[in-house]
């Protein structure tokens, strides 16, 4: 577990008082699409596999029955899919609290991360915004020869006029 706790990049706590087998096992095998792992592990086992990492933060929340879920890739989907488990209103689900890259994170915090676009969207925007500059930079490039053409053409409508 201490393993796992040093390679995760995102760590989150709920409390799963009340869920069923099925509804657990629906959301288990939510998380594992998006590439997160889930366990149910006793809260002494989690501090003492806590100890000498950077999810030391979420110990005071590790009370009552908790269950985890770590992200090693991408902390926004596995925010997605436990934000939006938790708010359907059938599934006794509450998430505690998390640690995104050694900060510890509310629950509101939590929202806000699932609210963001995804990975790939993330990436095409700073692409586009990288790319701007450049292609602006052409398009000027190219409009001062096209207005020296167009300049030309006028001059020379204008002697042939005379």
């Amino acid at each position: 577990m201490h393993d796992k706790l040093l390679r995760a990049q995102a760590i989150f706590a709920a409390d799963f008082r009340g869920m069923s087998v099925g509804q657990a096992t629906t959301l288990r095998n939510e998380l594992r699409k998006a590439n997160v792992e889930y366990k149910v592990v006793k809260n002494t086992l989690l501090e003492i596999a806590s100890k000498g990492t950077d999810k030391e933060g979420l110990n005071p929340f590790y009370k009552g029955p908790t269950a985890i879920a770590l992200s090693y890739d991408d902390p926004v989907a596995a925010a997605k899919v436990l934000s939006k488990f938790s708010k359907d209103a059938t599934v006794p689900f509450k998430l505690k609290a998390g640690v995104l890259t050694g900060k510890t994170i509310d629950v509101a915090d939590i929202q806000a991360l699932a609210d963001l676009p995804s990975r790939e969207v993330l990436l095409a925007r700073m692409l586009g915004s990288m790319m701007a500059p450049t292609t602006n930079f052409v398009r000027v490039l190219a409009a001062v020869p096209g207005g020296f053409v167009r300049a030309l053409d006028q001059i020379r409508a204008q002697k042939e006029g005379n």
